[in-house]
């Protein structure tokens, strides 16, 4: 006769209550430990991913991560669109007249009598010295001037000494593509005449920006501090501001904030500009290459600051030729000027620089020569390729 199993107790039942249908767990017992304790048992059903444990950040900042993530997404989806628009760098700000400046005879003017005499030791890395000799204006003593200039593909120096013991010095380094740092220095002994300048460039795919000091002091933060940005929003347009901040004592202080334009044609042949500054003044200039030898540029200024109302434009013309380049401006003034540069042979130039100006019934000539020689070089092998130093 089969055995039947006593009737499981329930000690915390309350009388007359039926115990609970059973579990189908009653032959887990010490002996069989649970598969939630057994690890070689699966602990949940086929089909089902268990829960993934939470890692911790490998940031410092990652409690950050819920700001700035939408963030950084926004940046990325900006980069995105630029790529997209294949915009080109539009220059800087410094270089935003370049061409006009490069056709006008204005920064190449001279009045009286120059030589200049350089001799290029080495031509990569450049290194070159130059002996400058110049008089001026009848009356005006004659100067002398020994700079010396050695540049490669990461830095550039040039250093000044002239007859009245004024050292002047210049340097560049180029640290990764794209960031130049720029220094320039003067050191005079007449008052007032003596300076620091120091910025750095930034050039990136479809922007440049620029940030210059220029004698500042730890001391007190007073100096000239110059800001200014330029951005392509399209192909040929590009807008740009800048921001010049002055404080030449503890007690004085003040901040100006102008503005830039661009626009480029689609072959790169005619550029126009246009700056404004918050005291009135305004500057447009315009820019086009009618061929491989001729360009023309024309410039115009505004002053209109209280009563004062003033504009002057001015148009030039430059001829390339083959061994010589000819650069003739008049301006609404009633001044015509001409600088005539040519070479009459690979080392040595003549310059001839004229100017009248016919409401002051003034006129102004000058006369250079420049006299380059090179170091002794094999003349079976190839010359040297100068290289491409950061400006």
């Amino acid at each position: 006769m089969a055995s039947t199993a006593p009737p499981q107790t329930y000690p915390y039942a309350a009388a007359g209550v039926p115990p609970p249908p059973p579990s189908g767990a009653e032959h887990i017992g010490s002996t069989n430990p649970g598969p939630f304790v057994d690890e070689k048992l699966n602990a949940f059903p086929s089909g089902i991913t268990p829960p993934r444990s939470a890692k911790p950040s490998s940031s410092l900042f990652g409690f950050l991560d819920p700001i700035v993530s939408p963030i950084s997404s926004a940046i990325q989806s900006i980069q995105d669109v630029r790529q997209r628009l294949e915009l080109s760098n539009p220059g800087t700000v410094e270089h935003l007249q370049r061409e006009v400046k490069g056709v006008h005879p204005t920064n190449f003017m001279f009045e009286g009598a120059r030589a200049d005499l350089t001799k290029a030791l080495s031509m990569n890395p450049i290194f070159q010295v130059t002996h400058a000799f110049s008089l001026g204006q009848p009356g005006a003593p004659g100067s002398y001037n020994f700079g010396a200039v050695y540049g490669d593909s990461k830095s550039f120096f040039q250093a000044g000494l002239d007859d009245g013991l004024n050292v002047t010095m210049r340097a560049n380094r180029g640290w990764v593509p794209g960031h130049t740092t720029k220094v320039q220095a003067q050191l005079s002994a007449t008052a007032g005449q003596s300076f620091v300048q120091m910025e750095h460039d930034y050039q990136g795919a479809d922007h440049s920006a620029n940030i210059k000091a220029l004698n500042p002091s730890p001391a007190d933060f007073t100096g000239i501090y110059i800001v200014n940005y330029l951005q392509s929003l399209t192909r040929n347009f590009a807008l740009g501001v800048e921001t010049v901040y002055q404080r030449p004592s503890a007690d004085m202080e003040e901040a100006s904030t102008g503005y830039l334009a661009k626009l480029t044609g689609d072959k790169k042949d005619w550029i126009a500009t246009a700056q404004v500054q918050p005291q009135g003044v305004a500057q447009c200039t315009y820019y086009q290459k009618l061929s491989e030898q001729v360009d023309v540029a024309a410039d115009l200024q505004v002053v209109a600051m209280g009563a004062k109302r003033e504009a002057q434009a001015t148009l030039g013309a430059r001829y390339a030729f083959r061994m010589a380049t000819l650069r003739a401006a008049v301006d609404s003034m009633g001044k015509i000027s001409s600088v005539y540069e040519t070479r009459l042979s690979p080392a040595f130039g003549l310059t001839f620089s004229g100017e009248i100006d016919h409401l002051q019934g003034a006129s102004k000539f000058g006369f250079g020569i420049s006299i380059e020689s090179g170091g002794e070089m094999d003349p079976n092998a190839p010359p040297p390729t100068p290289p491409t130093v950061p400006m």
